[in-house]
């Protein structure tokens, strides 16, 4: 796991949402996150299995946040759980061994290594900057990057108002991946966004 960790908005018009989609996952995703906190289950259901559908045909690996069995249902690559939702224990005992399953530590290195642990796949550490999507307190410092390398072996994501600009000296610091979703859903040019992240890591 290395790169651009997508993560899609609150959008309601699918149309939209797939051809942005598209758009970055032909210039260089790592991985997909579908994440939509307001949508009903039809919509959900409709918008996943379509994003699904892209990646299959792009190769790049699918997750669903929360919602465990949505993944389950559509076959999905794996879920990502946060501090309010089940714990990555029981994520781990309902998708298998064979799943990614993917945890939010924020600013908290002990979150990450009970994640470890209980057989998280990766684990997010932010917000380290202001995001236009999120509310959190901006308290994750920089050096938890550095930490995080010594004390887990699983990939370490990094979240939070995140551009190629100011991403790059948590990559620097030895980020495995760098999620994003207004700085490449919102970007004149979506795919020069995501390969603008790429190039963080070596890719052209």
């Amino acid at each position: 796991m290395q790169g651009l960790y997508l993560v899609t908005p609150d959008w309601d018009d699918t149309a939209a949402l797939l051809a942005r989609t598209e758009a970055a996952l032909g210039a260089g995703v790592a991985l997909l996150q579908y994440r939509h906190k307001t949508a009903g289950p039809e919509l959900r259901r409709e918008q996943a299995t379509a994003l699904l559908a892209l990646c299959r045909r792009h190769g790049v690996p699918f997750i669903v946040n929360d919602h465990v069995e949505l993944a389950l249902e559509l076959d999905a690559d794996g879920v990502h759980v946060g501090g309010t939702d089940i714990s990555v224990a029981q994520a781990r005992d309902s998708v298998g061994p064979g799943k990614i399953v993917g945890a939010s530590c924020y600013g908290d290195l002990q979150l990450a290594v009970d994640a470890e642990r209980a057989g998280a796949s990766y684990v997010a550490f932010g917000g380290f900057y202001p995001s236009r999507v999120k509310r959190y307190a901006v308290t994750t410092p920089p050096s938890i990057v550095d930490d995080a390398r010594a004390a887990v072996r699983v990939p370490c994501v990094v979240i939070g108002g995140m551009t190629p600009e100011n991403a790059a000296p948590l990559v620097a610091r030895g980020a495995h991946m760098v999620a994003a979703i207004s700085s490449v859903y919102g970007a004149p040019d979506v795919a020069a966004a995501a390969v603008a992240f790429g190039q963080l890591f070596g890719r052209r």
